[in-house]
């Protein structure tokens, strides 16, 4: 039985360490250490660690060269439990925690900090309240009943230690840093944008451009404000809603091309220019703060950078270091396989258990062998395409996927219904949004986040009833919401578990994880471990698709590249 210690910082930069035995009962008395390193130092690097919270322990550790192998991050097991017990929203402090049990005042949760570049410290960490070592095991051991009461306790239990193992590969994903060329930057910002003008103005053709425009319209427009640009096509008697490029593209104007070369140009301007790559690049990495269950569906965040937003051309900027590469895998069509998994559907489960390309196989089944068709139609019933062709679609994949279908349309009844829904290994979806008499909302379904990293995770709490503040939309709302929840986040869990394993792996290489978002992962290595850190994400993947969901014929394969420079990987 693998060991386990809880510990919680002290004054001085000690530490207090207790054991643990079973049911997370003290086996021991608490040491006072006088070194919190030298603490985890001098235990077995095989244990498990019970802490507050792995940005209060992590990053000290990995500074002083210490890994931890295994942890407990008693916060986060607090906002998955509150999740499944309806209470999503409540504070998740582990003072909260406290509070709660002792049937005390329940002091909310500090506010998140704002992005800053080169902070290295949690999005909760600089007001959050410590508590002593006898308090955090009081509050750990009843989090282990917590999770007793589950419907489903192991899985409830791998979840909680897939995301504690999330937390660990973000904090070192964060030392780490993505390798990252300011030069090759800079070259491609001139090659794009022309030079840059004094007094931090528009680059040459962004102005050129704002020029062509303006000629087009007969008028100045400033093309980077969507308001002028509508009351311009509105001048040239052309009605436009928004400057979004799906709306004016097919239009026949001579401002419409360099508008959408403008607009192009321009959000790399903003989002990966000059000053970005001051502020976000320093000693040859680049350095988002990774957040690891960041969303409600357990997709990951990054506070500040716009790490998970990427542009393809800029890839060209993320370059390995001299004698290393970057090992690029990206899994493929995970969420259908997760789908075949979670549902059980025998004609699925097959078709996913080939590493071929899962949407012709399904054509083949249901669509006459037409792939376009048959991707539609899995898509359509994850993400709630139900009218028009996506209904003719639906029905076809229903006759011969009927588990699957039903699977994601039970999903959606309960969202709408307003139950709680879970993902496979139990993470618990938020309420509706419900708008309050003065037209503020007072729970979110969750929104695009500032990095379009998914959801942000601010929807209030909902104890699991219904109540006549809803309307059908926010019903409806849900209900699509849910039927994708229930796919998206059991993938998320997945990934979690492909993280951890392919952590262990690389635990005695040099090769480092560097980049995750939702369906891909980067590792950076010196070359000569490339084959291996590509066969050991296979494993990790099979691994993960055993733990995660059972024995079951479904297979989650990867298209690996090993290349020097992120940008060959596409």
């Amino acid at each position: 039985m693998t060991e386990r210690w809880a510990i919680a910082p002290a004054e001085g930069g000690g530490a207090e360490v207790v054991p643990l035995g079973p049911g997370g009962l003290p086996a021991g008395p608490v040491r006072r250490e006088p070194d919190l390193v030298a603490a985890v130092r001098g235990r077995p690097e095989t244990g498990r660690w019970v802490w507050r919270s792995t940005a209060e322990v992590y990053p000290r550790l990995l500074a002083a060269g210490v890994r931890v192998e295994r942890c407990y991050d008693v916060e986060d097991a607090e906002t998955l439990l509150l999740g499944h017990e309806g209470r999503y929203g409540e504070p998740r402090s582990a003072a909260a925690a406290l509070a709660r049990l002792r049937g005390g005042p329940v002091p909310p949760d500090p506010p998140a900090r704002a992005a800053e570049p080169g902070a290295q410290s949690s999005l909760f960490e600089p007001e959050a309240v410590h508590l002593p070592l006898t308090d955090l095991v009081e509050v750990h051991a009843e989090q282990q009943r917590r999770h007793d009461a589950t419907a489903h306790p192991d899985r409830m239990r791998l979840l909680t230690a897939a995301e504690s193992a999330g937390m660990l590969v973000a904090t070192e994903m964060n030392r780490a840093g993505l390798p990252w060329s300011a030069d090759v930057h800079r070259r491609m910002l001139h090659e794009l944008l022309g030079e840059r003008y004094a007094g931090g103005g528009e680059p040459r053709r962004l102005a050129e451009l704002a020029d062509e425009v303006s000629a087009a319209f007969g008028r100045r427009v400033r093309p980077d404000l969507p308001a002028d640009v509508v009351k311009a096509f509105a001048q040239a008697g052309i009605k436009v809603r928004s400057t979004r490029h799906r709306e004016i593209e097919e239009i026949d104007h001579p401002a419409v091309e360099p508008l959408l070369a403008y607009k192009k140009l321009y959000r790399i301007w903003v989002a990966h220019g000059w000053s970005w790559l001051q502020d976000w690049v320093r000693e040859g990495r680049f350095r988002p703060e990774f957040h690891a269950g960041g969303t409600v569906s357990g997709r990951w965040v990054t506070n500040g950078g716009g790490g998970l937003q990427i542009p393809k051309v800029i890839r060209r900027a993320v370059v390995a270091d001299p004698g290393w590469r970057l090992v690029v895998a990206d899994a493929d069509q995970m969420e259908p396989r997760v789908l075949a998994a979670i549902s059980r559907d025998p004609g699925l489960m097959e078709v996913a258990g080939r590493e071929t390309d899962l949407y012709q196989s399904v054509s083949e089944r249901a669509f006459s062998g037409d792939r376009g068709q048959a991707k539609l139609a899995v898509l359509g019933a994850v993400y709630g395409q139900t009218s028009g062709d996506g209904l003719k679609n639906l029905a076809a994949l229903r006759r011969r996927f009927p588990r699957a279908v039903a699977y994601v349309d039970e999903a959606a009844r309960a969202g709408e219904e307003g139950r709680l829904v879970r993902t496979w290994l139990g993470r618990t979806c938020p309420p509706v949004a419900r708008t309050g008499d003065d037209g503020s909302e007072e729970a979110g379904l969750p929104q695009d986040g500032p990095d379009g990293t998914g959801e942000a995770a601010d929807a209030g709490a909902w104890g699991g009833g219904w109540t006549s503040g809803h309307s059908s939309a926010d019903s409806r709302a849900r209900g699509r919401f849910t039927r994708n929840f229930v796919v998206q986040g059991s993938a998320a869990d997945w990934a979690l578990l492909l993280l951890a394993a392919l952590r262990q792996t690389c635990a005695g290489m040099a090769a480092e994880l560097v980049f995750f978002q939702h369906d891909e992962v980067i590792v950076h290595c010196p070359e000569e471990e490339a084959a291996t850190v590509v066969a050991a994400i296979r494993e990790a993947s099979d691994l993960a698709g055993r733990l995660t969901f059972g024995q079951t014929p479904v297979r989650f394969p990867f298209t690996t590249a090993v290349v020097e420079c992120y940008a060959d990987a596409k």
